[in-house]
Parts: C-alpha cells; sequence; structure tokens
C-alpha cells in the first residue's frame, strides 16, 4: 500500500494508494472523520473501508484532508476539503485513465463531503454514507441525488440522532431513479464503539450485492411528449 502526496488546491496531500491490477477497475476514495475531532485517513473505520474496497479489485485512496498529517493547508469548514476530494478524484483519475466508474465512501464529516462530491462528479455510480449529521450539516443540496447508496447509522448515536438521519433518508427515498439502502444498527454509537465487524459486514453485503447487479432502483417514468 503505497504512501504517496499529490497536489492539492492548498498545499500537498497525504494519502495511501492502492492501484488494482485492471486498468479500467473502478475507484473508491474513503473519506475521514472531522479533521478537528481527531478524525484520519487512519481512523479504524476508513481504513477497513478501504481494505473492503481494494479486495474487491477497486483502485483504492484515502488520504489526509488538508491540516492533518503531512497534508498541508488549514482546516477550511468543508468548503476546503471538498476541493480536496475532487483534487484526490482527480489525481486517481489521472493515473487511471481507462477507469470509467467511481465510489465514494464516508464516514461522519467525510460523509458530508462525500455527498457534495457526489453531486460534482457524474461518474460517482455509488456511495457509501456512514453515521452522516443531517442535524449539524446542511444536506439540502441532494436536490436530487444522482446515484443510488448505502446510509447506514446507529439508533444510539448522540452525535447525529437517529431521528434527524432517518428524515433524510425519507426525502431522498422518495426521489425516482435511484435506491436508497438504509441500515440502522442496534446498540450502535456514533462510534460504532464494539460493533465495526457489524458495520462492516453490513458495508460489505451492500457493495457485493451492487457488484452482483442487484439493487437497482426501478427506472424513472419517461415523461409523455
Amino acid at each position: 500500500m503505497p504512501e504517496v502526496i499529490f497536489n492539492g488546491p492548498a498545499g500537498r496531500l497525504e494519502g495511501r494508494y492502492q492501484p488494482s491490477k485492471q486498468k479500467n477497475a473502478p475507484i473508491a476514495i474513503v473519506l475521514h472523520p472531522h479533521p478537528q475531532f481527531g478524525g484520519t485517513m487512519n481512523n479504524q473505520i476508513v481504513y477497513q473501508l478501504f481494505y473492503m474496497f481494494q479486495k474487491r479489485g477497486f483502485t483504492t485512496l484515502r488520504f489526509n484532508f488538508r491540516s492533518i498529517g503531512r497534508s498541508q493547508g488549514e482546516f477550511d469548514h468543508g468548503a476546503g476539503e471538498l476541493s480536496d476530494a475532487a483534487s484526490a478524484l482527480d489525481w486517481v483519475q489521472s493515473m487511471h485513465p481507462d477507469s470509467k466508474s467511481c465510489w465514494v465512501a464516508g464516514y461522519s464529516f467525510g460523509a458530508w463531503i462525500g455527498m457534495q462530491l457526489l453531486m460534482r462528479r457524474p461518474e460517482i455510480e455509488g456511495f457509501m454514507s456512514i453515521a452522516p449529521q443531517p442535524n449539524t450539516y446542511d444536506f439540502s443540496f441532494l436536490a436530487p441525488c444522482p446515484s443510488s447508496g448505502l446510509i447506514i447509522n446507529g439508533d444510539l448515536d448522540k452525535v447525529a440522532p437517529e431521528k434527524d438521519v432517518n428524515t433524510l433518508v425519507e426525502k431522498l427515498k422518495a426521489q425516482k431513479g435511484i435506491l436508497i439502502t438504509h441500515k440502522t444498527l442496534p446498540g450502535a454509537n456514533h462510534f460504532f464503539n464494539g460493533q465495526v465487524d457489524t458495520l462492516m459486514g453490513e458495508c460489505e453485503d451492500y457493495l457485493d450485492r451492487r457488484l452482483n447487479g442487484e439493487l437497482t432502483p426501478e427506472p424513472a417514468a419517461k415523461r409523455i411528449r
């Protein structure tokens, strides 16, 4: 798993990168929790998501947002971090021009950044949003949400209460042409203490089903001219 340094909008960004043996393999980018609350690319959940995609043949990257580890720059309340994520995707795509599709997985703050990246990049065909915080961050930009994906949270999450996540999910589920899969883990808090294996099992199951062609949405009704 090579350590990489690539250029971001505010200076160099530090990452861990594992290319697939297949030139046209899909790309996966994994985004870490809040930089000012201990979030780094070596977070246990971020690390496990990285290996989940790698084991399934993806070209995979996780990286430190600006100001974390060897990444340069200062925390920018989300705007700069979104630019970091876009630069990270640009960098991987420049290395793998034959890759046509991409997934993004984010945990907590990273889930918010990942969903914004999804709106900007049409090649992102799947997402995993783990413990998103619609009570803290504005998700109204998902209008409409362009891709199907997984939203997963714990019913004991005090950082992102279950009722707020449910409200976000219901809003997204009403949209045609995409399929939102929602899982609530009983007894799990925001950090999935003692539940990381259960969390990863759900993520792996979802990814395998998507890769097998399952969980496809019903096509949106065509407009009558």
